[in-house]
């Protein structure tokens, strides 16, 4: 029974990391996500990868694409699809204005982070981006050298 609660993480914290390298973000959200039973579970063990996700409105909702959620191990029949799409929960304010600035050219809606709150409900954080460029990529490069040159001589 303790290898069953060792598996289930204490904080779940899943991050796009190489968000932040492909796209500027003009905008954070916070959104709640729709799970099934054992989606959440997935969740909860840390099996998700949200390198590939992005979001799209379908009917006046948005939805979380392309985001894969490992099949739970002790799933049976029920066990969900990995990459199935998903609906997120957000005010309709907030709805809005994400509907009308992701029209703009060049946006998109990306998934940044995934987290379980205080409350054990999973939630997202999107953000409105746009896409950057090669040179900026590299002058982020250049930034991050400087800045761990800067860490070793402190030390």
């Amino acid at each position: 029974m303790a290898t069953d609660k060792e598996r289930i993480k204490k904080t779940v914290n899943i991050q796009n990391r190489r968000a932040s390298y492909e796209y500027h973000f003009l905008n954070k959200y916070t959104a709640g996500i729709m799970l099934t039973g054992t989606e959440i579970k997935s969740v909860r063990e840390g099996n998700v990868n949200l390198t590939d996700g992005f979001c799209a409105f379908l009917s006046g909702e948005l939805w979380l694409n392309q985001v894969h959620i490992a099949k739970f191990t002790e799933g049976t029949y029920n066990n969900h699809e990995p990459t199935r799409a998903r609906k997120l929960l957000l005010n309709k304010k907030e709805l809005n204005q994400l509907r009308k600035k992701s029209e703009e050219q060049g946006t998109t809606i990306i998934p940044t982070r995934l987290f379980i709150n205080d409350r054990g409900f999973a939630k997202v954080d999107i953000a409105l981006a746009k896409g950057k460029k090669l040179f900026d990529k590299r002058e982020d490069i250049k930034e991050r050298d400087v800045k761990r040159e800067m860490q070793r001589e402190r030390f």
